[in-house]
């Protein structure tokens, strides 16, 4: 299986993590944003929305990061996907939570105070740091809260969610994510950077 990836974007990482702990080799083919690979015929021919990462495997193409990462999990036999409805319901309930709410939020400040520096398009928006500061303080509050006394995102184990919203976490100290008033946000990150599928993961990121 061949990954098209950009391998810093969180979207991806969260792909690799899931790779490693289903156990899963993935090609990886970088794709530089940066130098618009993105918008080449070839890879619009791929993903039609110019976005990655997008996993060709053999003459199945798939793209959006959620769906790759159940597509992984269910080509591993169901691993980090609970049998049960209810707690599997509850995995899909914080990926959409993330999807919807969360990511969005963390990606206010990737983009401002990232982004916008490594494609070279302008300075962070006061503006928008602001909705971004508003909108994380009350999603995290949420995901803060739900951690107390909790390992994982649902039930005693990891699934799809724990790797889904860690990944709008991992680029936190460089972008200025907020999180300084969240104990158990920190606390379960460091635990999630520590696990040996996101050691694989981030690991790119020294590159």
């Amino acid at each position: 299986m061949k990954l098209y990836t950009f391998p810093p974007s969180p979207n991806s990482l969260r792909v690799f993590a899931v790779a490693h702990e289903t156990g899963q080799n993935l090609e990886m083919v970088p794709v530089d944003l940066s130098k618009g690979e993105h918008m080449k015929p070839e890879f619009l021919k791929l993903n039609p929305n110019h976005k990655i990462p997008t996993l060709v495997d053999g003459d199945f193409v798939l793209w959006e990061s959620t769906a790759i990462m159940l597509y992984l999990a269910y080509k591993a036999g169901g691993k980090l996907i609970p049998t049960d409805p209810k707690p599997r319901a509850q995995m899909h309930q914080w990926i959409s939570w993330n999807t919807a709410h969360l990511g969005p939020a963390c990606g206010i400040f990737l983009f401002e105070n990232m982004v916008k520096g490594l494609l070279k398009i302008g300075e962070p928006d006061p503006k928008q740091l602001a909705k971004g500061e508003e909108e994380f303080a009350r999603f995290g509050a949420v995901l803060n809260d739900h951690l107390k006394g909790r390992k994982h995102l649902v039930g005693n184990s990891s699934t799809i969610a724990d790797h889904h919203v860690f990944a709008s976490f991992v680029h936190a100290g460089g972008c200025g994510l907020p999180v300084a008033k969240f104990p158990e946000i920190q606390r379960w990150c460091a635990e999630m950077a520590a696990s040996a599928p996101w050691q694989k993961a981030l690991a790119v990121l020294k590159h």
